[in-house]
């Protein structure tokens, strides 16, 4: 009986340890706007030269208190991926574009800079990833389809009315 008594309160006490530690996976999309509609079009182009960082502050004082991770490791179709230990969930966890080193696409799309991201293991959410929402940034020019394709989205009247 004490022995049973005893591997009930360790396997408690490890769990615990556990619940107290969490590895969050934070997951999202940069691209570059190639048709300048401040949405992604299916000639959008993945941003793969671009900076992102992940930044927590305290709810409180503002202060940014944890994790501040930059990242340059996005794969060839503008995904990124943060591992972000510990649990903040008292904290307001968002991912910041910096800079794009693409030369044609460098001007951060206005509203799509950040996307917030809840990095606690106390969410209600079973798995440990996190998605962002895609960020990004803005060609200088559009490109000459993306008219036709804006028309094929039924956002510009067709061109023979």
């Amino acid at each position: 009986m004490a022995k049973l008594v005893a591997l009930v309160a360790s396997l408690c006490f490890l769990s615990f340890l556990g619940a107290a530690y969490c590895k969050i996976e934070v997951r999202g999309l940069i691209y570059c706007d190639t048709c300048r509609v401040l949405f992604p079009t299916i000639v959008a182009k993945p941003a793969t030269d671009a900076q992102v960082t992940l930044v927590c502050r305290d709810r409180e004082n503002e202060k940014n208190v944890t994790v501040s991770i930059t990242t340059s490791a996005i794969d060839e179709h503008g995904k990124y991926v943060f591992e972000v230990d510990g649990d903040h969930e008292d904290e307001i966890c968002e991912v910041r574009l910096e800079k794009n080193n693409d030369p044609d696409c460098t001007q951060i799309i206005p509203g799509l800079d950040r996307a917030r991201i809840l990095i606690s293991d106390n969410s209600g959410i079973a798995s440990n990833v996190r998605y962002a929402n895609p960020l990004g940034f803005i060609k200088s020019e559009a490109l000459p389809e993306c008219a036709q394709i804006l028309r094929s989205y039924d956002l510009l009247p067709s061109a023979h009315i």
